[in-house]
């Protein structure tokens, strides 16, 4: 059988399995409808522990929108969820299956806070069953099924918001605007910090899943496994099964900052994908049951600059004054946060001053919730602050470090690495990263460390080049009937 006729297959099986449950995957059926200004917009929050508490709040005190459902296969979330609606209307339904929700006429959008590898599939099939949506970063869990909820998102003509605050906030779009502008010189480095510090998770045995927890749903798209105690509902970040690490945490905010800062090729848009990637890093200071990375540094070359992403899960001091957040360095200073520090000791310049008189967009809505809500009720992909498709390229650098570092091989920190080349940056990011775990106390000596494969990248497939390791983690082998598509036809 043909790879093209064992993918129609499938995505036909998944079309079948899903319709058996009452929602027509595929667009054949929806059941959006127009919203005028005056009219109430009617949301269901998906994934209500942790996140999902921020999509609740924001969306229950926000007028002219009613909570309409709660969603999450752990019956143990509903109390507290309950409890921190604000509306004084009708309280609003639980239920376990997102299905049960995207079959209802009277749900407008989907706000989706569940692990990350929910996140496509329930953007995909939210789209086709005519809801906006609003989308937890990462988009994704990998490459592939973030273009996939792209394709969605336009072909369904729906308003999909990704969950990057920071494009909401008027000092990054400034300082995104003064680096286009050339007035600060060069950009030579983008440089994202993710400094949190994440104590070691223990083993936990596996066991009979809890009864309140509908483990085959929570599951969804990832292979079957058993249950332990380090999945649910949070340490599911540190499995590659579910999350991407701190990188694809915390850190895709930093990430999608970072790329922003970046001119594209003709220097008004923002660079999209880098030309190569190399990772390095480990899980230091502690033996536990994680397996991504708690330490890592990640190299992106996108031509004129680069992107270093550093991740410290171990107890750090600051850099640059940021603990999480982004640098810039430029010919003619540094840009920390909302402040420009000048060559030569200057005084420093808050960024909305030099960025005054530039062409800086002004998008509807007080926060990015609220942007959000003035975007579904304009229609207009171009109000949101942050469309899917900026989602989904921040998301993919994220995934792009992950697979570089996934097929990398365990060196010694003795031996000096010849991986980053002439790059000074790389390898001062390197030597730093090094002197925190031995402030950590981590003895380098005798210990191994993993050196990422430098993969060369294709952005106009969002692919590696000559390296089919790294293009079969682009994507996952799914699990029936939770299954994203090759494409939508």
């Amino acid at each position: 059988m043909s790879r093209s006729e064992q993918s129609r297959r499938r995505f036909l099986h998944n079309s079948l399995a899903i319709a058996g449950a009452g929602f027509a995957i595929g667009g054949t059926r929806t059941t959006g409808r127009v919203i005028g200004a005056n009219d109430t917009i009617r949301v269901a929050v998906a994934g209500v522990n942790g996140r999902g508490m921020e999509h609740i709040d924001q969306f229950s005190k926000a007028a002219g929108v009613e909570l309409v459902y709660l969603v999450d296969p752990d019956e143990r979330t509903y109390e507290k969820a309950l409890h921190g609606v604000k509306s004084s209307g009708r309280a609003p339904k639980t239920v376990r299956d997102i299905r049960r929700v995207l079959d209802d006429k009277d749900v407008d959008a989907v706000s989706i806070a569940t692990p990350n590898h929910w996140h496509s599939l329930m953007t995909i099939w939210a789209c086709q069953a005519g809801k906006d949506v609003y989308v937890e970063k990462p988009c994704s869990h990998n490459v592939h099924e973030g273009q996939v909820a792209v394709e969605a998102a336009r072909k369904y003509n729906r308003i999909v918001q990704h969950g990057t605050q920071g494009r909401s906030e008027r000092h990054w779009a400034e300082a995104a605007a003064l680096i286009r502008s050339g007035k600060l010189g060069k950009l030579h480095v983008s440089r994202a910090l993710c400094y949190k510090p994440r104590k070691s998770i223990g083993e936990k045995p596996t066991t009979t899943p809890p009864s309140e927890l509908d483990f085959n749903l929570w599951l969804g798209p990832a292979q079957e496994q058993a249950y332990h105690a380090n999945l649910v509902p949070y340490n599911w970040h540190w499995f590659w099964d579910f999350g991407n690490g701190d990188i694809g945490n915390q850190g895709v905010h930093q990430m999608d900052v970072a790329r922003w800062l970046i001119p594209g090729p003709d220097g008004s848009k923002s660079a999209t994908l880098p030309k190569s990637v190399l990772s390095v890093g480990g899980r230091f200071g502690y033996h536990d049951q994680g397996q991504t990375a708690n330490t890592q540094v990640s190299v992106m070359d996108f031509g004129d600059a680069q992107l270093i992403f550093e991740v410290r899960g171990l107890p750090t001091k600051k850099f640059e004054g940021e603990l999480v957040g982004n640098i810039a360095h430029l010919d003619e200073g540094t840009l920390v946060g909302d402040t420009f520090h000048p060559k030569g000791g200057k005084e420093a310049v808050p960024v909305s001053k030099l960025a005054a008189g530039l062409d800086v967009p002004r998008r509807p809505g007080k926060n990015h919730f609220d942007n959000f809500l003035e975007a579904v009720r304009s229609r207009k992909v171009e109000n949101l602050n942050a469309d899917i498709l900026e989602g989904h390229h921040s998301s993919a650098l994220c995934h792009l470090a992950n697979i570089s570092y996934r097929l990398g091989a365990e060196v010694p920190f003795s031996k000096e690495t010849k991986a980053f080349g002439d790059d000074k940056d790389a390898f001062e990011t390197f030597a730093r990263m090094e002197d925190h775990l031995k402030e950590d106390g981590v003895k380098l000596e005798n210990l191994n460390y993993r050196l990422g494969r430098k993969l060369t990248v294709d952005a106009a497939s969002a692919s590696f080049v000559d390296a089919p390791e790294a293009n079969r983690l682009l994507t996952r082998a799914y699990r029936a009937p939770f299954v994203v598509p090759d494409r939508i036809a």
